[in-house]
């Protein structure tokens, strides 16, 4: 009989707290961790004891400025640290444990980019990774002179062009070009440069990055967009996505669909790992779980649940009754922002007719919460992996450091008994946690 497939494992930060909108009300959670280096090293050091493939980092480059009695009880991205500075300085506290972070294709440029996550490359000896968006609030579209978002394909088409382009800067150097030859007298080896001489339609970069080719040759590059023209540049470009469908037959659909997209593009189903959003609620019975996250959608204000759901469905639903059905009218028939979290919605609105508290009590922007034992959170981990519905797992936890901690003393050690995981790092890199190739440099003669 075969081994079990390992398993990857990523740990997502979207609010310091925790991932429950409800995290930071909660007493075991430091809410004024979010600017806290101090904070996030240990959260860092912890899933390394827990020989986690990633510490991932999401982000957007705004503040919100309208509705902000919602905002207020309910600080998404209100006071966080910028992403590549913050892993940056993790680099240093950590050893093996992978760094990524989100930058934004729509307001940022190619060669900073290519730069800042080559940088963190050599400076984590072989650990970054780039988590490529477009960004999905018009928040950020104010900050660089736009009153909203271009339109969804258009933000996708640039996302392309940027992609090729900080590749092309990843690639500007062969990997032995900095001969550092004090007889020659020679630094660098001026026929190992590639030059990009790129002019799109979005940008025109005339240059090579002024650093080295980094440890793991390029950062591993994560996407995850949900849309048609998403999963196309993840089937092109993505060395990990993040998928978010609710169940492992769904989940199943999606992995088989767009690891089947990867063949025109002349990859290899293998140089990606999908791992599915997993957000969990550990305790010692199936009751205490239960409890634990029931005590956190108490938390809810109907101000935070009311914007929550409006800000996904693009909709104010601030003067809504709570206890009746949203009102057809004031659905919109698309989305433009957060496809997946918008149709996930949508679907519950159709086969459930809910009112609106309790879709905004049920509503959690995503896979819906495992509560249970860790061998119960094993269980469905396991299931997930041998039906083939993913490669490993994106962990949110509903409140931090707790949740984490019980997972990595509790849950992980279950997996590695299972033989799903790792005991301890074999590599060094990020890629080598994955088992993704260090991609060759395609101009080197």
């Amino acid at each position: 009989m075969s081994s079990p497939k390992k398993i990857a494992l990523g740990l997502l930060i979207g609010q310091a707290a925790g991932g429950h909108p409800a995290a930071w009300l909660h007493p075991s959670t430091n809410a004024a961790g979010s600017t806290s280096i101090d904070y996030f090293r240990d959260l860092a050091q912890l899933a390394e004891r827990g020989c986690f493939d990633m510490f991932f980092i999401a982000d957007t480059p705004a503040a919100r400025t309208d509705n902000l009695h919602a905002w207020s009880r309910f600080p998404m991205f209100m006071n966080v640290l910028e992403p590549v500075t913050l892993l940056t300085a993790l680099a240093g506290a950590t050893r093996r444990i992978g760094l990524g972070g989100t930058v934004s294709t729509s307001f940022s440029e190619p060669y900073n980019v290519a730069r800042q996550f080559a940088s963190l490359d050599h400076i984590s000896a072989g650990r970054a990774a780039w988590n490529v968006v477009t960004s999905a609030n018009d928040y950020a579209a104010r900050n660089f002179g736009h009153a909203t978002l271009p339109p969804h394909a258009l933000r996708y088409e640039k996302a392309s062009e940027f992609v090729d382009v900080v590749n092309a800067l990843w690639d500007s150097w062969d990997d032995d070009a900095f001969i550092l030859d004090r007889s020659s007298g020679l630094f660098f080896d001026p026929a190992r440069q590639h030059a990009v001489h790129h002019q799109g339609k979005f940008f025109k970069v005339d240059g090579a990055l002024n650093i080295a080719r980094s440890p793991q040759g390029k950062p591993v590059i994560i996407q995850a967009g949900a849309s048609d023209t998403g999963l196309e540049l993840a089937a092109r470009t993505a060395e990990v996505v993040f998928a978010s469908a609710s169940n492992p037959q769904d989940a199943k659909r999606g992995y088989d669909d767009l690891k089947g997209r990867m063949a025109k593009h002349g990859r290899d189903p293998a140089s990606m790992k999908i791992l599915a959003g997993l957000p969990v609620v550990i305790g010692r019975s199936q009751q205490e779980a239960e409890d634990k996250q029931q005590a956190l959608q108490e938390m809810i204000h109907p101000d935070v649940g009311r914007f929550r759901l409006g800000s996904d469905l693009e909709a104010d639903l601030s003067d809504l009754p709570l206890d009746e059905p949203i009102p057809e009218s004031r659905l919109p028939k698309s989305a433009n922002l957060h496809k997946a979290f918008f149709d996930g919605i949508m679907k519950i609105i159709r086969e459930e007719n809910p009112t609106l508290r309790q879709l905004y009590l049920r509503y959690e922007r995503g896979r819906k919460t495992i509560k249970g034992t860790p061998s119960q959170i094993a269980d469905v981990m396991e299931e997930w992996i041998a039906l083939g519905a993913a490669d490993g797992f994106m962990m949110q936890f509903a409140t931090l450091p707790d949740g984490l901690q019980d997972f990595v003393t509790l849950v992980v050690p279950e997996l590695q008994r299972r033989g799903m995981f790792r005991t301890e790092y074999a590599g060094a890199t990020l890629r080598d946690h994955l088992g993704l190739t260090r991609p060759a440099n395609p101009l080197t003669t």
